[in-house]
């Protein structure tokens, strides 16, 4: 936390270093611990910081060693060392990098026993929470707090309250990214104290309830609320964007910037002090996804503007422009040195100490303008209207000598705020001298006097910019805003953040202050009311023990300031109302009214002051202009100048009514664009010659009209020159190559309905602009009346929801770093009442429970039957030994400790574990039961069965037996003929023999079914395969001699068959089928292969047979099953594997009817054999070459803006800083608006430069491959490689799986033998390649892959975005759902990813074989969500039953759109496929009707052809070209290698507003970027 100097650079002396820590711990840790040192630094300081960047445990006790190679030995650092003076005395090439090879290092390790001595300075203990405190008292306290403050612990519970201690300095060891990562899910107090641990509590305590919440922020002036609140949005949007990013964030932390710029100064007490209040409400969806936030604004501080103390400043914008403004800009604003102007012209004004800072926070201003939507036209806007408030100061008067006239000047001034308003100078100068009444009768015009025209000059700068910062306010909400807010009726949820100006007791204090202090007293009494009040009235009223803790009321103090009759509020509306009174009057009527008051007292002598006694007590307040500023508004003079302004932007600030500007600029741009139509087409008439009209005459029209965009950023001086840029950047982008640029044109345009709601949230503190009218019967509010309406407003809102409470504490007056001021903390412990707090927490009770939740909530504790009644309850308690002081039994509640609620709690989840237990194994003892009995009746069929089959085998043997003998009485002739008609079963059988078909009785059963003609139509699929059979005539064939012994034998020579044999000869005993394929273009030229084979006999065949269809069916299939391996950088696929797919295809297509199977099965063995001797003679021919070509998937697959850089195993992405935060390598800090890198996973945050500095691996990846590690049981990193992305046990299940099972009913509902199952888990956990899945069911198998993803120690989608996975699927809109998931899963680890792209892609595959295997992505979601997205929370049984249907449905999500795009590139590349056959067939025709003197290219040959159809798919336009048809095709390539990838498709609109989301570059940047591109 740093309230003192901003996000400015802490001041360092001397030398300053980067020390390695090395721990030696028995624990796992970090290899070494990197921190900037400097000579100010003691050894306790730098093991404080080395253990919480470590994430060691604090409360253990460590201690520092130096090791120098020289003696040899290990030197103690005392706790009051200074490590940096022994880092001096190393070696140069030590001093700064220092590895533990270089003899020079310091090692952190536990304290040993033996040097307790230097240890006993502590006496006392550190506590995380007062409430441990052994004796509890305000010295006690004190002690505590300062013990931990000097250990750099500015944080400190009371129970669940936060106490913070401004340390003047920013800690870098608090902020980064990895500590709110750290203290997510975590509950409050198990962690060491931090403000991120109160912003993830009141997160999910919103999420979890239901209910909305709200954090409070109490302290005085210079306490660190403004930097508390920064630190607590950062941590909000980060715990929302975790779940997904819609870029609402950043406009959220962008808008933090531009209000401090324009609303916060230097004070006395404060370098970054806060002139306002504000109230923030972050608006979520149930789902924890942010959908929105407001901004209220309370009671800027406008008299700092024109005057403050000598030490003390402006508001920081005018020192940030008028210190960083460019040489141009300084010309264009007409900006001077701020020692020239009067409201910055200071005694102890020196900036030029601090003039990189302000310019740094410059550009930082103009960036966070950018985030929130602020175009570049908006900004010169607004810094013209801050310079002419500047230029004001600078007007002086005076009396004419001659005429007594009053005159303004000087005359260069008054030209330069002429042109920075665009008003009419003389205009301006009457405003500021003449005032104008309006009666009912006449208009009266007098002169100012010399002594009330300053004061008017004041007012006009004072009002000025107070409507610029409405304006502000106004458009950063409307930049926030969720239009379905006003659309629909979705419930939603909110946290508040309140951060109110401090407590204030100044030398001066005036109107502003009794404000401040004002709202500091509602405050206190709300925190009372919380705090003490209503839990004490609670314990009361249920008639428990509890001795009353008092604490101070401040009643009395608020009804004195805003009672209704006789406040002060109210007595100074009245006198503000009477045109005589001044402030003596108003003095003497509040004395008068408050004399016996005890919280008033006023002044005995003559100067006109009161005091009041404030709960952090006396203030004196001076009446000198109360009167004024309670009336000040802005003057109809002022109001009447600014609306005649050339520029309608000053129109918008001092609009009364903005709907009402806005319909009229709506109306007017609507004439306006219908006069333009019509000059348009009178000069088009008139000019035949040009078909076009230049637009510069458009600019020349309209370069003196002013003119209304419709969104609140515009350029009225030029809109047509703004728009034509607009549309000339988009054509640019259009045809640059890189054309994702950022969105010139607003998304989020205002229009009226929004507009209204906006100003609505917001008119309950904005600057009244009305112009006076005689007959107007209300008057404007009084500044008093509206603060305390709006206070009102405020209480109510945040009493709505459930709070938490921060006390933000100065450490000192004097703005020191790290001291602490044991008087001024005493004092702020005493009056905010601390001790009180501490009383009623340590005695409290933390959980309270009506009967009915307690009995709801822990009934499976209770004995059966137990009602509502404490009787069982107090049982429960006895039973279980609780202490009695810890809880109490009311009337109808129940009280306890928060040590014993968490005892209720995991007694309750280890009850309900067990009774889990005993539901499962009663289920599997039912589900053994129907086994045994479903068994027992199989077997009775069986035997039942092979009895009667016996039988008839019997009776069967009888009729042959008659049947032969019977023959042997037949005639000799008639024999003969029998044997003719059975020629073809005797030609089978000799195929048989022969090796042409594998089975005999199917092709038996085939020709002694079907007719010759039938036979033909068969037989003519095997033709083009076997050439020799051309000439086969089946009435001629004769059966070989050892079938007919008494036939010729010379007719053998003549059989066909012997050719058949010859041609097929290589197939008999499947030996080619041996070979494996290891190559992915042998995969590509085999699918390239069977579609030229299915084409040919597409077009050579016109009518298909059933046995024809489901050969062409089954190919086609098959090559669907080929592409989806092209991405496999090293296949090892055997053809006897792919055969095997083959066969459980055709039998799966084939159905009933399974007579077509052996002759289509077959008939491809024949087509692979003739490709795989092909590919033998092309092996032997062609030299190997290496395959140099990189997976299409792999190279497409970039996550967000990942670094190219990224060593050991992090994962770095760019990183937009928002707070101050430092570099977790170098320690050194990265300011605001900085871009760094930061990894996804461990949250490591570094500069660029350091990136080659990591040496430690990323903590939430995995080590190097451990040599001999199982295959089960262990982290997929792991067993993954380069050269092997997925595990070899997933990749050899999965793809047994694909070719053997996708076909099988229930492949993964059903499970498997358990002795199969652990025999194979045995083999594969040792030896992947042992096993021979063939021998093995394929259940078990698919049991196998659930197993190894249940047995992963973090599952594949892992535990850190559990939450986030779960947060993505509750998003309303479809479309966001499916981009939060994927977007998840782009932050998974290399090897985690790469795992589940395999695993979904295979589970896509099964889906698509839905109508076989009954495996929906529904079923399969249910199956694999508790196999790859765990609950990471293994104690609490009821969240993991809670999360159930949100695993299934994340789960589902990706099956089901990686389906959906699996089917859509399928059917691209099958409209490739089809006009590339088309086109080759065309060229076929014309090269039959073309004579060719010169073929040298032959088969080579480029083709242009028309792909209308194709075109739908974004990828071809109007042509494409083939080279080498077939898949040297680089498209469908593409799209086959892509088939697998899980990656997320953007729109271009999308990814224009996810790239403008981050980007920082202004628009000048990006539109000079684009007009270079575009040349």
């Amino acid at each position: 936390m740093n309230t003192t100097d901003g996000a400015g650079p802490p001041e360092q002396d001397g030398e300053v270093r980067v020390v390695q820590i090395y721990p030696r711990l028995p624990q796992d840790t970090a290899a070494y611990c990197p921190l900037q040192i400097s000579g100010g630094d003691t050894a306790d300081a730098v093991i404080h910081n080395a253990v919480a960047t470590l994430g060691l445990d604090a409360s253990q006790t460590y201690s520092l060693l130096e090791v120098r190679k020289s003696s040899g030995e290990e030197r103690l650092l005392e706790t009051g060392d200074c490590p940096l003076e022994r880092v001096l005395l190393w070696p140069p090439g030590a001093q700064r990098w220092h590895p533990q090879s270089q003899g020079h290092y310091f090692i952190l390790q536990h304290q040993q026993a033996n040097n307790g001595g230097n240890q006993a300075e502590s006496s006392i203990e550190d506590y995380d929470d007062l409430c441990n405190l052994q004796t509890v008292t305000e010295k006690s306290i004190l002690e505590a707090l300062r013990q931990r403050f000097y250990k750099l612990k500015i944080y400190t519970y009371v129970s669940n309250i936060l106490i913070a201690i401004n340390p003047n300095k920013f800690l870098p060891l608090y902020y980064n990214p990895k500590y709110v990562k750290l203290y997510e899910n975590q509950p409050l107090g198990k962690l060491s104290p931090h403000i991120f641990a109160i912003a993830d509590v009141a997160f999910r305590a919103m999420l979890n309830r239901q209910v909305n919440q709200c954090i409070v922020l109490s302290g005085e002036s210079g306490s660190g609320k403004t930097e508390s609140r920064s630190y607590l949005i950062h941590c909000l949007t980060a715990l929302s964007q975790k779940t997904y990013s819609s870029g609402l964030e950043r406009t959220i932390l962008g808008s933090g910037p531009v209000l401090e710029a324009f609303s916060n100064a230097k004070t006395a007490e404060n370098n970054n002090s806060s002139r306002f209040g504000m109230f923030i409400q972050l608006n979520y969806l149930e789902s924890g996804v942010i959908r929105g936030a407001v901004i209220e604004k309370y009671l800027l501080e406008k008299c700092r503007l024109v005057s403050r103390d000598h030490k003390e400043r402006n508001y920081h914008v005018f020192y940030y422009l008028l210190v960083g403004a460019s040489k141009d800009e300084q010309e264009e604003f007409h900006l001077l040195k701020p020692q020239e102007y009067l409201y910055l012209k200071q005694v102890l004004l020196n900036l030029h100490l601090d003039d990189e800072k302000l310019g740094q926070e410059y550009k930082r201003l103009h960036q966070a303008m950018e985030m929130v939507g602020f175009l570049s036209s908006t900004k010169k806007h607004i810094f013209s209207i801050l310079s002419a408030i500047l230029l004001l100061g600078n007007v002086t008067y005076r009396l004419s000598e001659n005429t007594g006239v009053l005159e303004v000047g000087p005359d260069e001034v008054l030209s330069t705020l002429s042109d920075l308003l665009k008003v009419k100078k003389e205009q301006l100068v009457k405003t500021l001298t003449k005032r104008r009444v309006v009666t009912a009768n006449a208009i009266v015009v007098s002169q100012y006097t010399l002594q009330v025209a300053p004061t008017v000059r004041e007012s006009m700068a004072k009002s000025l910019y107070s409507a610029l910062f409405d304006w502000i306010i106004l458009h950063i909400n409307h930049a926030m805003l969720n239009r379905r807010d006003m659309e629909e009726s979705v419930s939603c949820l909110s946290i508040g953040v309140l951060d109110m100006f401090g407590f204030e007791n100044l030398q001066t204090n005036s109107f502003e202050q009794l404000c401040i202090n004002y709202t500091n007293e509602k405050l206190q009494y709300y925190i009372n009311q919380h705090i003490f009040k209503f839990e004490q009235e609670d314990y009361v009223s249920e008639g428990i023990t509890w001795q009353n803790v008092d604490y101070t009321d401040n009643t009395g103090c608020i009804q004195l300031i805003s009672e209704k009759s006789t406040g002060l509020f109210n007595l100074l509306d009245k006198e503000s109302n009477l045109p005589k009174a001044t402030d003596e009057t108003l003095l003497d009527k509040l004395k008068q009214q408050h004399q016996d008051n005890p919280f008033f007292v006023p002044s005995l002598n003559t100067e006109l002051t009161f005091v009041i006694q404030h709960f952090a007590g006396r203030v004196k307040y001076h009446i000198k202009d109360f009167r004024q500023k309670n009336t000040e508004h802005m003057r109809p003079e002022v109001i009447s100048l600014l609306r005649s302004s050339e520029r309608s932007f000053v129109h918008h600030l001092v609009a009364s009514s903005p709907e009402a500007l806005f319909r009229w600029g709506v109306l007017r741009a609507t004439i306006r664009i219908l006069t333009v139509f019509k000059i348009l087409g009178r000069q088009r008439a008139k000019s035949t010659d040009s078909l076009l009209i230049k637009l510069k005459y458009l600019s020349d029209i309209y370069a003196n009209s002013m003119t209304l965009d419709f969104s609140f950023d515009r350029s009225d001086e030029t809109p047509l020159d703004v728009f034509e840029d607009i549309f000339v950047n988009y054509e640019n982008r259009k045809k640059s190559r890189a054309g994702r640029q950022k969105q010139l044109i607003p998304k989020n345009l205002m229009d009226l309905h929004s507009l209204r709601h906006i100003v609505a949230l917001a008119a309950h503190d904005r600057t009244s602009k009305f112009i006076f009218h005689p007959h107007r019967q209300t008057k404007p509010p009084t500044v008093s009346t509206q603060f305390q309406a709006s206070l009102r407003k405020l209480i109510e809102t945040i009493e709505k929801a459930e709070p938490f409470f921060i006390f933000c504490v100065r450490s000192n007056a004097e703005k020191k770093e790290l001291h602490f001021d044991d008087e001024l903390v005493l004092q702020q412990i005493k009056y905010t009442g601390i001790l009180q707090m501490v009383n009623i927490q340590k005695s409290g009770y933390s959980a309270t429970y009506t009967f009915k939740e307690f009995v709801e909530k822990f009934r499976m504790l209770l004995p059966k039957g137990a009602t509502v009644t404490p009787g069982h309850i107090t049982e429960l308690f006895e039973r279980m030994e609780l202490d009695k002081t810890t809880y109490q039994i009311g009337k109808t509640k129940v009280f306890l400790k928060e040590k014993e609620r968490q005892l209720l709690q995991d007694t309750l989840n280890k009850e309900v574990m067990h009774h889990i237990i005993i539901l499962q194994r009663w289920f599997r003892t039912c589900l053994m039961r129907l086994h045994f009995l479903q068994n027992r009746d199989a077997t009775m069929i069986i035997q039942r069965s092979w009895r009667e089959f016996y039988e008839k085998q019997n009776r069967a043997a009888t009729v042959i037996q008659t049947a032969w003998r019977s023959s042997l009485k037949t005639p000799k002739h008639q024999r003969e003929t029998e044997d003719d008609e059975n020629t073809f079963i005797c030609w089978s059988a000799t195929c048989v023999k022969q090796g042409l078909l594998e089975e005999a009785p199917s092709v038996l059963y085939i020709t002694s079914r079907y007719s010759v003609g039938t036979f033909k139509c068969h037989f003519r699929l095997i033709m083009p395969h076997l050439p020799h059979l051309t000439a086969v005539t089946l009435a001629s064939y004769t059966p070989p001699h050892y079938q007919m012994p008494n036939q010729n034998s010379e007719r053998v020579g003549h059989n066909p068959s012997t050719r058949i044999s010859r041609a097929t000869r290589a197939l008999h005993g499947n030996s080619s089928l041996e070979r494996e394929i290891t190559d992915p273009k042998e995969l590509r030229n085999l699918d390239e292969f069977l579609g030229n084979q299915v084409n040919e006999l597409r077009s050579r065949i016109k009518d298909l047979s059933p046995t024809e269809s489901i050969f062409l069916t089954a190919t086609m299939q098959f090559r669907d099953t080929i592409k989806g391996m092209y991405s496999l950088q090293k296949p090892q696929i055997g053809y006897k594997d792919l055969m095997k797919g083959y066969q459980n295809k055709v039998n799966t297509l084939a159905g009933s009817t399974k007579t077509e199977v052996s002759l289509v099965v077959n008939l491809f063995q024949s087509v692979l054999d003739g490709f795989i001797r092909g590919e033998l003679k092309r092996g032997e021919s062609e030299p190997a070459k290496v395959n140099k070509r990189i997976s299409m998937t792999k190279k497409r697959r970039k996550k967000m803006d990942t670094c190219p850089d990224s060593p050991l195993d992090h994962l770095f992405n760019t990183y937009q800083v928002n707070i101050m935060q430092s570099c977790d390598l170098c320690t050194s800090y990265i300011w605001g608006m900085e871009k760094a890198y930061m990894c996804s996973a461990c949250k490591l945050i570094c500069h660029k430069k350091c990136l080659t500095k990591i040496i430690t691996n990323c903590m939430t990846r995995c080590v190097d491959s451990i040599p001999g590690s199982l295959h089960f049981g262990v982290q997929v990193c792991v067993l993954t490689s380069k050269a092997n992305p997925v595990p070899k046990v997933v990749e050899l299940l999965l793809m047994h799986i694909e070719l053997n099972g996708l076909y099988t009913e229930g492949i993964y509902r059903k499970s498997g033998s358990t002795c199969r199952a652990r025999e194979l888990h045995q083999i594969l956990a040792t030896d992947p390649e042992g096993p021979c899945l063939d021998n093995y069911p394929i259940h078990t198998i698919t049991g196998l892959v659930k197993r190894w993803l249940r047995e992963l120690p973090d599952p594949l989608m892992t535990f850190s975005l559990y939450s986030d996975f779960l947060h993505a699927v509750e998003l309303p809109e479809s479309a966001e759902r499916i981009r939060a998931v994927y977007q998840k899963v782009d932050e998974l680890p290399p090897a985690n990813f790469n795992t589940l792209e395999r695993l979904i892609f295979h589970l896509v595959r099964v889906a698509k074989e839905e109508e076989h295997n009954k495996m929906s992505p529904s079923s399969l979601a249910i199956v694999f969500a508790p196999c790859i997205l765990r609950s990471p929370d293994v104690d609490d049984p009821f969240l993991g039953m809670k999360d159930v249907s949100k695993t299934t449905r994340c789960v589902e999500i990706l099956i089901s759109e990686q389906f959906r795009r699996y089917n859509e590139m399928l059917q691209s590349i099958q409209e490739l496929e089809n006009a590339e056959a088309l086109a080759v067939n065309q060229l076929k025709l014309k090269r039959q009707n073309t004579v060719r003197e010169n073929n040298k290219a032959k088969g080579r040959c480029i083709i242009k052809y028309d792909l209308g159809q194709a075109a739908s798919f974004g990828h071809l336009n109007e042509s494409f070209y083939v080279c080498q048809s077939g898949w040297n095709n680089p498209l469908m390539l593409d799209l086959a290698c892509r088939l697998p990838a899980l990656e997320q498709e953007n729109s271009d609109n999308e990814n224009l507003d996810s790239l403008s989301s981050m980007s920082s570059d202004s628009l000048e940047d990006i539109q000079g970027s684009l007009d270079s591109e575009g040349q």
